[in-house]
């Protein structure tokens, strides 16, 4: 509908997002009135997961509509350049589009064009939707002559093909495609038109998604599947409901092998975790301190045994990190280390690690590390901080004599 670019206003020194309407759209008095009604049931949206809506203006014959300035890649993007994304990361990234998605439920607002090019990835892998309050308002010819279709045809629901009334179960619809293009790295139903694309949405069953990829796991297929139901009346009913299905599925993806092996030394495995600095020393050098990276409460690997038991794997907890940066606005990276951690050691095949949701109870509470060791049962637990410190590349130089 438009070009987005990223600016400055000026009157309150804040960079947003500015998105030009195009003239064919503009041009049109009843999208605009409905555009300005629309806008103001988004702006009312106050989530974490849901990007702000500002304003609809108009400059010189141009309209123009301002939002929050939201950086990182569009999941589509995401989703290309990894080919597709591990259960793990595909929950995590669901939970809180679900997140989004009920708070807006919640005040009757209805997305209507859910994609991942409309889900942002900021800040260390979290997301955040965007453009809720648009779909609605742009006017289309319908494939049904009179009708008027909304959506992007990959993604809509089969009430939305259909031109039905829709509500929040559409958007749950979509979600579950967008589940199923994370863990499958493609959409379930493809074609040479938009029409043809459509009608298999209203009319084929989609392929399961463990058939294409069989590392998800069957819960989670499940929980797609069921989003994917033709029937709106079948599917989940709302977005809360998803959000619990996916929270309770990632509590059990590490620990989801019945088969145990025996213990091998934790020398054994090389376990690397990688971290995307590069946009952090840009313009200025940012120097995150991992503190205290790991504390075991102990050994993993006990030096006797008085009986011989039944070998079983060693068990980890990874605690979320804890902020030590001044201004305390370094909470999003360190939950992201965090995370990427215990997903690193989960692919250690003869490790137990406990799952990101049961750790993250403890988060902001007073740790005793035995206690916790205790109540999640586990051998070792592994806790760290981050402090971020910018300054300028001069100074530290030389403050290292390396200048």
């Amino acid at each position: 509908m438009g070009k987005v670019y990223r600016v400055e206003d000026k009157k309150i020194k804040e960079e947003v997002a500015l998105k030009l309407v195009k003239p064919e759209i503009a041009s049109d008095k009843k999208t605009i009135e409905r555009f300005s009604n629309e806008l103001k049931m988004a702006r009312k949206i106050a989530h974490r997961n849901v990007c702000k809506m500002y304003d609809l203006g108009e400059a010189k014959g141009t309209h123009y509509i301002t939002m929050e300035y939201v950086s990182g890649e569009d999941l589509k993007s995401f989703i290309r350049r990894a080919d597709l994304l591990s259960a793990g990361k595909a929950i995590f990234i669901g939970r809180q589009v679900c997140e989004g998605l009920a708070e807006a439920h919640r005040i009757g607002v209805i997305h209507r064009d859910l994609k991942p090019s409309n889900i942002m990835i900021y800040k260390e892998g979290n997301a955040r939707i965007m453009d809720f309050g648009i779909a609605r308002s742009l006017k289309a010819k319908g494939f049904t002559g009179a009708g008027v279709m909304i959506g992007t045809p990959e993604y809509m629901s089969p009430e939305q093909a259909e031109v039905k009334e829709v509500d929040q179960r559409s958007d749950i619809y979509s979600l579950g495609v967008i589940l199923y293009e994370m863990v499958t790295g493609r959409v379930p139903f493809e074609g040479e038109t938009p029409l043809g694309i459509a009608m298999k949405h209203k009319s084929e069953t989609p392929r399961d998604p463990r058939e294409i990829n069989a590392q998800i796991p069957e819960d989670l297929g499940s929980v797609i599947l069921k989003c994917l139901e033709k029937d709106k009346e079948n599917r989940y009913q709302s977005a809360g409901e998803v959000r619990s299905e996916l929270t309770r599925i990632e509590e059990g993806i590490p620990t989801t092998e019945s088969v145990e092996a025996k213990r091998k030394p934790i020398t054994s495995k090389e376990i690397t975790v990688t971290f995307g600095l590069k946009k952090l020393f840009i313009p200025a050098l940012v120097v995150v301190a991992v503190i205290a990276v790991a504390i075991i409460i102990w050994q993993l690997l006990p030096q006797r045994e008085a009986v011989p038991t039944e070998p079983r794997k060693s068990s980890i907890a990874v605690l979320p990190f804890e902020d030590l940066s001044p201004k305390k606005d370094q909470e999003y990276f360190c939950d992201s280390m965090a995370n990427s951690i215990i997903n690193a050691l989960s692919n250690i095949d003869d490790l137990s690690v406990r799952a990101r949701g049961s750790s993250f109870l403890f988060k902001g509470k007073q740790r005793d590390l035995q206690e916790i060791a205790m109540k999640l049962n586990v051998e070792s637990v592994l806790e760290g901080s981050i402090q971020k410190k910018i300054t300028r590349f001069k100074a530290l130089l030389k403050k290292m004599n390396l200048e």
